[in-house]
């Protein structure tokens, strides 16, 4: 037989690779003689590390593949494995070192090494200048940790695996604190290790003296990177043309059917009816890792000192000043040395001074001294709200007020609250816009600040308006609105009848009927009588009236359980507050006139720029826009050659056919040549013509 169809299974790894995993016990002394072969070549690596050695790298492969067949040989192989890593990664050849990781990842797979031990190599490993190693190692981490807590949270090895990475953070090379950085974050993202202890782990990323980590660290915190993603998948995931599908459809009805235009429709029905699906189907937020922080206020102190010192660019010191903002606001902190740090920034000019505003507006809350906001209340307003500035910049200064304001209503004063109403009656609607949601949110805060003719028209929602004072809190110890319910035994009382009930009242009515009343003067003077008194009670009556409704409130809240229908009842007597009695109308709810209690913890950025004015678009704007109008709608031109074009394979007619002749062809026809003009001379003797014939029909 040739060299070409010999079997020489010493040297082709891979046949003896599919025959071992086929028949172990039949093939256990060539495998051993592989096994010996791996063992002298380990001994030459060991003395130079240096040196690539292609062998190595084939036999430790071959061996990670059947190593579940001879687990009693092999049983200090991984080990073998991760003791050549440990002490020569740095300086060993870059391919053997990843046919090493592949097959110690492909061990793993096969559940013959612990992931704690693995996993601690693999972030070690990050040191490694190998970009691409870093990537293998990077998905297998995410990768095997999910797989870990697929079923259940193995808090063993998540305990000890997060104790390692608050290591790595602090590691001196800046590559592995960074890729660990991201493994957490990730695992975060992807709600595997979403506890406090991990979120208490990055926080000691953003006192880093790496710039990279540390902006690593407030992405995480301020929630971009999600923002990000959340970007590209929508950006990626296009809907798919309804139109195209249409189309295909009805040539699928009347062209020839076959197998690859099948496979075509049903392609693009599959992508739209995904795409519909992922349009319904609602986006579940994940919690947000503000609230896990243990020491939120120490936190802020050191962060908010660290800012103070900063020598970084100012997109660093801007996502800084928003991350301490979030936390004040949502925490409600006491960081009074924040608020003037701020106000040297909320100039019109500055940049990024929208972003700014609304870090100020964040931070503010109601357990905050309006002594400490009120300087930069007034720089606000200073500064944004004034003629001297664009109507852009007066509505981004209202619309800042009024944010700081609806989280804390103590700091503005009459006199200036007055004096921002009147730009109501501004000629730019933007500004008249601001200054009318700064109304609306007092009208429902504090409607005693506002001029008598800017509360509006009272309601009984507006009449029970009460302003908290600075450190009051206000308590109850019932449902709210439960005082429009009816009791329990009411109901059955009204519902519940005797069912001799109607014979009793029939016999009743024919016994009344012989009866009659008589009234008196002496009635009449009694009856007046009553009519004082009841007049009387009226003023008694309102005071005690909202007694008894709290009284009611609290009795059905303590012996009933409330059901769907009770509060929807609940909640239509709440609309009904809000009508006018006069008009009869509702007022409208907005995110203008909400109270801080309705408003969410974060400001987003269009509430600051709340621009409610066309902007001036460029010829590509234009452009776009002028397109996009005109998709879905037919072409200009006149309905006869419309009609006739809605089917392009339509036959052309006489009139159309002429139109690209050549004139030379077409000038004895009269159709091409049209009326001639008359001479001026033609013109006077036609008209004398007339003249004279109209004369003699007269006589």
């Amino acid at each position: 037989m040739s060299d070409r169809n010999r079997n020489r299974l010493p040297n082709n790894l891979p046949q003896l690779q599919n025959l071992v995993k086929r028949d172990p016990d039949s093939y256990r002394e060539e495998f051993l003689q592989q096994f010996r072969h791996y063992e002298s070549n380990l001994q030459i690596f060991k003395l130079d590390p240096s040196n690539a050695n292609k062998t190595l790298g084939d036999l430790v492969m071959f061996i990670s593949q059947v190593a579940h067949c001879y687990t009693d040989e092999l049983e200090h192989f991984p080990q073998e494995l991760i003791d050549v890593l440990q002490r020569h990664h740095s300086v060993m050849d870059a391919e053997l070192r990843m046919m090493i990781c592949r097959a110690l990842i492909l061990l793993r797979n096969k559940n013959l090494l612990s992931p704690t031990s693995l996993l601690e190599l693999f972030f070690a490993l990050f040191r490694c200048k190998d970009k691409l190693l870093r990537q293998v190692l990077y998905s297998h981490i995410v990768t095997d940790i999910k797989n870990i807590n697929a079923k259940h949270k193995n808090n063993k090895v998540n305990t000890t695996l997060q104790n390692f990475m608050y290591t790595m953070l602090r590691d001196t090379n800046v590559i592995a604190a960074k890729k660990s950085l991201d493994v957490m974050v990730e695992l975060y993202r992807k709600n595997i290790w979403n506890d406090a202890k991990t979120v208490n782990v990055l926080t000691t990323a953003c006192f880093s003296s790496v710039t990279k980590i540390v902006v690593a660290a407030l992405a995480f915190f301020l929630g971009k990177d999600e923002e990000n993603k959340d970007k590209e998948d929508s950006d990626s995931d296009q809907e798919p043309d309804q139109s195209a599908i249409r189309r295909m459809l009805h040539a699928s009805g009347v062209n020839k059917k076959t197998i690859k235009k099948k496979q075509k429709i049903e392609k693009a029905m599959a992508a739209f009816k995904k795409h519909k699906k992922k349009c319904k189907t609602p986006t579940a937020g994940n919690f947000s890792a503000l609230h896990l922080i243990n020491d939120p206020q120490g936190f802020s102190e050191r962060l908010f000192k660290q800012l103070e010192t900063s020598t970084e660019r100012f997109e660093v010191k801007l996502m800084m000043m928003d991350l301490i903002s979030r936390l004040t606001g949502i925490h409600q902190l006491f960081l009074f040395n924040f608020y003037p740090f701020l106000q040297r920034y909320l100039q019109p000019h500055q940049r990024e001074v929208t972003k700014l505003l609304t870090c100020f507006a964040q931070a503010c809350h109601d357990l905050v001294p309006p002594e400490v906001i009120e300087s930069g209340l007034k720089a606000i307003v200073n500064n944004f709200v004034t003629e001297r500035n664009s109507n852009e910049v007066m509505a981004v200064g209202l619309n800042a007020v009024r944010e700081v304001c609806a989280r804390c209503p103590l700091v503005m004063t009459d006199e200036l609250l007055q004096d921002l109403a009147q730009y109501k009656t501004s000629k730019d609607k933007s500004v008249m816009m601001a200054a009318r949601s700064l109304i609306q949110l007092f009208r429902a805060v504090n409607p005693a600040l506002l001029h008598k003719k800017d509360r509006g028209k009272p309601t009984e929602e507006s009449k029970s308006i009460t302003v908290k004072q600075y450190g009051e809190l206000k308590t109850t110890d019932f449902v709210p609105g439960t005082e429009v319910l009816d009791d329990e035994g009411e109901e059955d009382d009204n519902n519940e009848k005797d069912p001799n009930q109607d014979e009793w009242e029939s016999d009743e009515d024919d016994d009344e009927g012989e009866w009659m009343d008589v009234y008196h003067s002496s009635d009449e003077e009694e009856e007046n009588e009553e009519d004082d008194e009841r007049n009387s009670e009226e003023n008694e009556g309102e005071v005690e009236e909202e007694e008894d409704l709290k009284t009611k409130a609290t009795r059905i809240s303590q012996t009933r359980i409330l059901t769907d229908e009770d509060f929807k009842k609940i909640r239509l007597r709440e609309i009904a507050k809000q009508i006018d009695p006069k008009v009869g109308m509702k007022r409208k709810r907005g995110a203008d006139n909400t109270g801080p209690a309705e408003r969410g913890e974060l400001i987003s950025l269009g509430d600051i720029e709340n621009i409610h004015k066309k902007r001036k678009h460029d010829k590509e704007s234009r452009l776009e826009t002028v397109i996009a109008g005109r998709q879905g709608r037919e072409k200009f031109g006149s309905k006869k050659a419309t009609k006739k074009r809605l089917n392009q394979f339509a036959s052309t007619s006489n009139k159309e056919k002429r139109r690209n002749k050549n004139f030379m062809m077409m000038r004895h026809n009269r159709d091409v040549r049209g009326k001639t003009k008359r001479s001026f001379r033609d013109k006077q003797m036609s008209l004398k013509h007339a003249l004279l014939k109209n004369k003699k029909t007269k006589h």
